[in-house]
């Protein structure tokens, strides 16, 4: 089981990393749940989706997952509440997300 990140406990990344993965060990479905996601925030311009930096999806180490910016609780407080609580009621992973 994974242990919750906070604001509190997060050091200076300030980035969540929902993982695609749930604390029993298995593949979150919908294939594209991280893409819907982040759906809620994104722009169009040209016919070309453009997601915020603040929630994107992402794939690493071949599993899909979302970061999401701390400052998304300032300027969208209720998409960030509704976030965290899709991870949470789903059993996903959560991480600190450190960009390399």
């Amino acid at each position: 089981m994974s242990v919750p990140v906070t604001i509190d406990t997060m050091s200076e990344s300030k980035k969540l990393l929902i993982k695609g993965i749930t604390d029993t060990g298995e593949v979150f479905r919908p294939s594209d749940w991280a893409e819907r996601m982040c759906g809620n925030l994104c722009s169009f311009r040209n016919r070309r989706m453009y997601y915020s930096p603040l929630l994107r999806p992402v794939i690493i180490e071949g599993q899909k997952g979302v970061v999401v910016d701390i400052r998304l609780a300032d300027s969208h407080p209720q998409l960030y509440k509704e976030i965290l609580g899709f991870a949470e009621q789903n059993g996903l992973q959560t991480a600190e997300y450190l960009e390399v």
